[in-house]
């Protein structure tokens, strides 16, 4: 008898397998079982079956257990990995935090599901758009491949901190320079 996948039983796996931390889905492999109809919209609204998922602990549990793999988002459990659809990121940075602001300042990101990752080495911050035509749009990794999208208001608190350098526009963060835009088509 063949089951078809559905976010109950995602959501029950997940939450057996995650009871003792953060679920560690980057060493299952499991059977891919076909696509489910879940998607993260641009947003960050996640969406099953076409309504939004409005309970925020089932989100951050069907959160916790995806997986990016060849350019493909997947939700992973110990038994079944499944295809989902992201829009641009699966997750919205909301907010941030700069601490010791200046040459040696960290700027931490929040995202709207409540991760948290500081730019630097281990999470690059990095940008894609037409700067010339003032339309970049800022990305910060978060965890093992996933990123999230910095919204417009974290953006312009963003720019508080950061200079230019080297002819680029662009964030200190954790003792290194993410450059985001050239500084000449800011300057235009």
């Amino acid at each position: 008898m063949i089951v078809k996948p559905s976010a109950e039983g995602l959501a029950a796996a997940a939450g057996a397998a995650g009871r003792r931390g953060p679920p560690p889905v980057h060493l299952w492999n499991p059977p891919f079982c076909g696509d489910i109809d879940m998607r993260i919209a641009r947003d960050g609204t996640w969406f099953y079956q076409g309504t939004p998922i409005g309970r925020d602990p089932l989100v951050r549990l069907f959160a916790s257990i995806l997986r990016l793999e060849d350019g493909r988002h997947y939700l992973v459990t110990p038994v079944e990995k499944v295809g989902i659809t992201v829009e641009d990121a699966p997750f919205v940075a909301v907010d941030i935090r700069v601490t010791d602001p200046g040459p040696d300042q960290v700027v931490t990101f929040v995202t709207n599901l409540g991760d948290e990752a500081a730019a630097g080495p281990d999470n690059p911050l990095h940008a894609t758009g037409d700067a010339a035509a003032g339309r970049i749009t800022p990305y910060i990794h978060i965890r093992r491949g996933l990123i999230a999208r910095v919204d417009r208001k974290s953006f312009y608190r963003l720019v508080e901190f950061a200079g230019e350098q080297e002819g680029w526009f662009g964030l200190r963060s954790s003792g290194r320079f993410f450059p985001l835009a050239p500084a000449s088509a800011l300057s235009a």
